[in-house]
């Protein structure tokens, strides 16, 4: 207790982290207070039913800060930066100098590429605000005879709240700590905490409920251990720099950390964007006027619904973006010319095209373990929703593995600034 006191103390009397703190919570201020101020001209008194008996729509206000469920004018949250930042990022495997200008390009490169995902926010956005307007309508939970100009003055005023909230996430990350756009989902599944607790509550008024929620206490607290065990494992590279001295060289060993997961959380909020987007579509072409396009919609919507099916896609998901992420963020080739560069070499292995695939093969390892564990502890609260019947299982599941991850990155991003201004 007195090594967190201390630590606390550290953190606050630096200047420069501590302003760093203020400024995040300044931003967590605005966007609560966002959440709240409503879209002009739409009664709102039926959407808590509608959303409390929808599964997705649930999850993607969470995602929102509760926006979404109030009809906020920041509804979106980041949701369509997200999307645009995932479809730029598959982008780059198709055209390989969109990934040599993110890769190569330097600081000019990396902003282009940054400035893309936000170019494809605002056509993101449009196309989402206006899906949710007409579902909503088509489901009686807003007035359907919405005149034109303020249908349009609604989507024009959600899509500027959507980039005001991208805004916000990007100032966090370059003036706070830690990754902007994670703590303002953070900040959302925060505000979602008493709801959660309040429904959990009502069911341990029903006897027969409380040995199940023990039982998912006790998950809850496996989930919280086992993801702060994998994020902090990591997978040592034996390396040894050369090193001359006078009468002889000699080589100065140190090790190369390999993560077993790198992705952090990002692959969780990827697998959900991309599966809450054709949920949307699809219920909004259950109610257009040819009888096959219904048909099919509706067969495909309810398949997207079955718990075991959105579980196994849920999971793929998962992996695959584990995989993606870790292909992005983590080069071999770069890695295996920096070491040969600077005289250092792993032992056993040649320098150059040897020790690439050497990494490549021990990443392709350790990164199929942490995507499995990840995929695992992701489908496991919708698992355990499946046999308990308890909604709020679910979204607090996920939210759990979020929210772990998230005060990890943040904490270890303080801890790092701290030694950066110590040394």
């Amino acid at each position: 207790m007195s090594k967190f006191i201390d630590k606390l103390k550290r953190v606050f009397l630096n200047k420069n982290l501590r302003n760093r703190i203020l400024f995040v919570i300044g931003v967590l201020v605005v966007y609560r207070f966002l959440s709240h101020v409503p879209v002009p001209g739409i009664p709102t008194d039926k959407l808590a039913a509608f959303f409390n008996s929808n599964q997705f729509l649930s999850l993607i206000s969470l995602f929102s800060g509760s926006g979404l469920s109030s009809l906020s004018i920041i509804m979106l949250g980041v949701g369509p930066y997200i999307t645009s930042t995932i479809i730029i990022q598959l982008m780059t495997m198709i055209f390989p100098k969109l990934k040599e200008m993110q890769q190569e390009g330097g600081a000019e490169g990396r902003k282009k590429f940054t400035q893309y995902s936000r170019m494809l926010t605002i056509p993101l956005a449009i196309i989402q605000a206006f899906s949710y307007i007409i579902l909503l309508q088509r489901s009686d939970v807003i007035p359907a005879n919405i005149p034109p100009f303020q249908m349009l003055t609604n989507v024009a005023i959600i899509v500027a709240g959507s980039v005001l909230v991208m805004w916000l996430g990007e100032l966090a990350t370059e003036f706070g700590i830690g990754n902007g756009i994670s703590t303002i989902i953070f900040a959302g599944i925060v505000s979602r905490l008493p709801q959660m607790i309040t429904q959990v509550q009502s069911s341990i008024l029903d006897a027969s409920q409380i040995p199940t929620i023990i039982i998912a206490a006790v998950l809850g607290l496996l989930v919280i251990y086992f993801v702060v065990l994998v994020t902090e494992a990591e997978r040592p590279i034996p390396v040894t720099y050369t090193k001359q001295m006078h009468g002889g060289g000699a080589g100065v060993p140190t090790y190369l950390p390999l993560r077993l997961n790198q992705a952090g959380v990002i692959p969780i909020i990827f697998a959900i964007s991309i599966l809450l987007f054709p949920q949307m579509i699809l219920s909004l072409l259950t109610h257009t006027q040819y009888a096959w396009v219904n048909t099919w919609s509706a067969n495909l919507s309810a398949l997207m619904q079955n718990t075991w099916f959105y579980a196994g896609a849920y999971f793929v998901l998962v992996v695959l973006f584990t995989f993606f992420y870790t292909s992005v963020t983590f080069d071999p080739k770069s890695i295996s010319e920096n070491l040969q560069k600077n005289g250092a070499f792993i032992s056993g292995i040649r320098p150059g095209e040897s020790t690439m695939q050497y990494l490549s093969q021990v990443v392709t390892r350790i990164t199929l373990v942490g995507a499995v564990f990840l995929g695992l502890i992701a489908v496991l609260p919708v698992v355990v929703h499946a046999i308990t019947g308890i909604q709020a299982l679910t979204v607090g599941g996920t939210a759990l593995l979020i929210v772990v991850s998230v005060v990890m990155d943040t904490v270890k991003k303080m801890n790092a600034q701290l030694s950066m201004e110590e040394y």
